[in-house]
C-alpha cells in the first residue's frame, strides 16, 4: 500500500495550489502586477527553458548548482530550467528590445531549482520583480525599494526590516589586501557567515597595514541600526577610506533617510558583511525581513554590468520575491461568486445562450447533469433577459 502511495508523492521542496490557494495567488498576483503597471513597467514573459551558456552569464557558481540542466535533442547543446529570471531580463532589455534612456520591466514566473532555497524552501518558487535599467543615481535605488516594500505592503506584512549593504566597502578592502579571487571568496565566505575565526586564520602572515587588517576583521561587528553602523564604520575605515567606499556610505545614509521618513512601518539596518550575490552585484544590495520569517522574505540590488555580455552594459537595480511566500501573509481572501446551475441540455441552443449571457455579465454558471427542478432552465433564460436570478430561484439554486 505504502509503495502505491508512494508514486504520488511529490519530490522535496515540490508542491502545488488547490483551487482556494491558487484564486489567492491570482488575486495578489494581479494587485502586485497593477501596481507595477502603475508606476510604468512593462511586464515580459521570458522562456523557461533557455541555452545554459546564455541562461547563467554574469550569474555566477551559486546559479549554476541550482540550475536544472539536460541536452537539446534538436541541437546537442546544454539546455537549463531557469533557477533566476534576472539574467533573462537583462538579456531582454539588452538584446531584445531597442535601445532606450530608461527602461522599467517586471516579470511573474514560476523558476525551478536544483536545491531548497534555504531550509524548508520551495524548489518552484513563483518568482516576481522588477528591474529598473539606465539609472545609477541613487533615485534609481529608492525607486526599486520602495516598490518592494509597497509589494510586501499589498501582502500586508508589517512590521518589515530593511537590511542594506554595499558590496564596494568589502571589494576596496580586498584590493587594498591584494586578496586573489580565490581568497577573496574565502573571505566573503567568512564574512557572510560572521566567522572572524576563519578570517582570521585566512588572513594571517600577510603584509597587511593594521589599518587593513584591523577594517577587515571589523566588517561582520558593523551591523545594526543605519545611523549607529554608519558612525562606527568612519571610525574604523578611517585609515583606508578611498572614494569608492565614501560613495557608497553615503548612498548608504541617503537611502536609509528616505526610507526611514517615507515608511514608517520599515525598521532600517545596515549590515557591510551583507555580500549575496557578491559575483554579480556591483554596488547596493538590500533585502526584505518579516516577523517570524527565518530568511529575507524579498531581495535585491544594483548589478549594472550584468548585460555586458549581452551586448550592452549600464546601470541596472532590480529587486524579487516569491509570491507563494508572500501568500502566507495576504489575507484577502479570493472572491467566490455564488454559482448557478443549469441542466447539462446542450441539444436546448436557448439555454445555452441564456447561459453564455449570464457568463459573459461574470456570473459562475455550472452546466451539470445532476437532477434540478424542471423550472430551472426557464428561470435561468429569464435571468439571461435581465431579471434577477436570486429573486426568481430563491435559495433553491446557487451556492
Amino acid at each position: 500500500m505504502s509503495h502505491k502511495l508512494s508514486r504520488w508523492a511529490l519530490p522535496a521542496g515540490i508542491d502545488e495550489l488547490l483551487p482556494e490557494q491558487a484564486a489567492r495567488v491570482e488575486q495578489l498576483r494581479t494587485a502586485v502586477l497593477n501596481q507595477f503597471h502603475g508606476a510604468g513597467y512593462d511586464l515580459v514573459i521570458p522562456p523557461l527553458v533557455e541555452f545554459v551558456d546564455s541562461l547563467l552569464v554574469g550569474a555566477g557558481e551559486d546559479l549554476a548548482l541550482d540550475t536544472l540542466q539536460m541536452t537539446d535533442g534538436l541541437t546537442g547543446r546544454q539546455l537549463g530550467l531557469r533557477a533566476d529570471m534576472t539574467p533573462q531580463i537583462a538579456r531582454i532589455d539588452a538584446h531584445s528590445m531597442a535601445p532606450t534612456t530608461e527602461r522599467r520591466l517586471c516579470y511573474l514566473g514560476t523558476v525551478v531549482r536544483a536545491r531548497p532555497d534555504g531550509l524548508g524552501g520551495s524548489r518552484t518558487p513563483m518568482q516576481v520583480g522588477a528591474e529598473l535599467y539606465g539609472v545609477a543615481a541613487v533615485e534609481g535605488d529608492l525607486e526599486i525599494i520602495s516598490l518592494m516594500l509597497n509589494t510586501l505592503k499589498i501582502a500586508g506584512i508589517e512590521p518589515i526590516v530593511l537590511d542594506l549593504g554595499h558590496v564596494d566597502v568589502f571589494g576596496s578592502l580586498a584590493e587594498q589586501a591584494g586578496l586573489n579571487a580565490h581568497d577573496e571568496e574565502i573571505a566573503r565566505d567568512a564574512l557572510q557567515r560572521k566567522s572572524n575565526a576563519d578570517l582570521q586564520a585566512l588572513l594571517t602572515g600577510r603584509a597587511l597595514t593594521p589599518a587593513v587588517l584591523d577594517a577587515l576583521m571589523a566588517l561582520s561587528r558593523l551591523n545594526g541600526a543605519w545611523g549607529a553602523v554608519l558612525a562606527q564604520a568612519d571610525q574604523v575605515l578611517a585609515g583606508v577610506m578611498n572614494p569608492s567606499m565614501r560613495r557608497a556610505l553615503d548612498r548608504l545614509q541617503k537611502i536609509a533617510v528616505v526610507i526611514e521618513q517615507n515608511f514608517p512601518q520599515v525598521s532600517v539596518l545596515i549590515d557591510l558583511s551583507e555580500l549575496h550575490g557578491y559575483h554579480y552585484q556591483t554596488g547596493l544590495v538590500f533585502a526584505a525581513y518579516a516577523q517570524g520569517v527565518g530568511r529575507e522574505i524579498a531581495r535585491g540590488g544594483r548589478y549594472d554590468d550584468i548585460g555586458e555580455a549581452f551586448g550592452r552594459a549600464r546601470p541596472a537595480t532590480g529587486f524579487s520575491t516569491d509570491l507563494r511566500a508572500l501568500l502566507r501573509f495576504y489575507q484577502a481572501q479570493a472572491q467566490s461568486a455564488a454559482t448557478i446551475f443549469a441542466p447539462a441540455d446542450y441539444a436546448d441552443a436557448e439555454l445555452l445562450l441564456a447561459v453564455e449571457r449570464l457568463r459573459a455579465r461574470g456570473q459562475r454558471v455550472v452546466m451539470t447533469t445532476q437532477a434540478l427542478p424542471a423550472t430551472v432552465p426557464q428561470l435561468v433564460r429569464q435571468a439571461a433577459g435581465g431579471e434577477n436570478l436570486w429573486q426568481l430561484m430563491g435559495d433553491t439554486n446557487h451556492g
